[in-house]
């Protein structure tokens, strides 16, 4: 199963606006082969399953190959890891001005940050080896705002903890 088997999905999904929420996408028999923790359903597919860039960068991939996982990985594996082609240089504009882009979310997350030094929901990384070319590693799936906030604190010398849970996607 790839991304583009879900488009009559992704279709429902957009057209019928509020009425088809998370709940009535996460129960749909598309879905029921992959078997994948709630928060990465909605972060992957309810929110980015027919986003150009997504299905770009991962298309090809067979989505009932990947395994979910929440990790907990070392803040120090952040400053280099890579994100999908089509949204090179993005996490590394949002660590441009960290604080700018908590600020313009709910104000938990900037109290999440102060106080833990973490991210407030756990984002996606993928494993480099389920990718066409295939390569080595992790990748930022999505939470790339995340990830950027993550990079300026670092650089900012703000409070960031030495640990961070994420969602890994694994073969």
């Amino acid at each position: 199963m790839k991304l583009n088997d879900l488009s009559p999905l992704m279709a429902r999904r957009r057209d019928g606006g509020l009425s088809f929420d998370f709940d009535r996408f996460r129960v749909d028999p598309a879905l029921a082969a992959l078997q994948w923790p709630d928060d990465v359903l909605r972060d992957f597919l309810f929110d980015h399953g027919d986003n150009s860039h997504f299905v770009d960068d991962y298309g090809d991939v067979d989505l009932r190959a990947i395994t979910w996982e929440l990790e907990t990985i070392p803040a120090a594996a952040f400053p280099t890891m890579p994100t999908g082609k089509s949204d090179a240089g993005c996490i590394e504009s949002y660590a441009t001005d960290p604080m700018y882009w908590v600020k313009v979310r709910p104000p938990e997350v900037g109290r999440h940050w102060e106080e833990h030094g973490t991210w407030l929901r756990p984002p996606l990384l993928i494993d480099r080896r389920l990718l066409d070319p295939a390569g080595s590693g992790l990748q930022v799936l999505e939470g790339r705002t995340r990830v950027g906030v993550l990079r300026g604190r670092l650089r900012e010398q703000l409070r960031v903890a030495p640990d961070h849970q994420v969602w890994v996607g694994r073969p």
